[in-house]
């Protein structure tokens, strides 16, 4: 079957089913993780935003206390 009759039958754009073959191809074992899998590079990344979100917390936290001894301090 064409990637354009699967697209008509799917009813999804031509485009839309050729980057699916493609990402099958490039990647055959993690194209469809499902069931809540995730691509290792995924994982890596919601881990790394969850770090930074906590640093900037961390940071803010500093910047406020520093500010509220430095008043104290004139």
């Amino acid at each position: 079957m064409s990637t354009a009759q699967a697209a008509r039958d799917l009813d999804v754009h031509e485009t839309v089913s050729s980057r699916w073959v493609e990402q099958a191809a490039a990647d055959p074992q993690h194209a469809f993780p499902g069931q809540g899998q995730m691509k290792p590079e995924q994982v890596e990344i919601d881990r790394l935003r969850k770090e930074v979100a906590r640093l900037k917390a961390e940071r803010d936290i500093l910047k406020k206390a520093a500010a509220y001894f430095a008043r104290d301090a004139i």
